[in-house]
């Protein structure tokens, strides 16, 4: 579990859409990224869950994605 302090650094992070998301809202991600870690939120409840990974991890989903 993250205690409040971690999680009010998470949500001072800053967070973006995928220009892909359009602006009538939908099911949409947002990331926020740190040296050794990417953070994924859902952008309907910043204040919800908070998905962490390796940002080594995250460049390998993100390739397969491309593909």
């Amino acid at each position: 579990m993250m205690n409040e302090q971690a999680a009010a650094r998470l949500h001072e992070l800053p967070w973006f859409k995928s220009s892909y998301s359009g602006s009538g809202g939908g099911n949409c991600v947002e990331v926020a990224q740190e040296v050794a870690t990417v953070h994924v939120r859902d952008s309907k409840d910043r204040r919800g869950p908070v998905l962490s990974v390796p940002s080594h991890q995250w460049s390998a989903f993100i390739g397969l994605l491309a593909r």
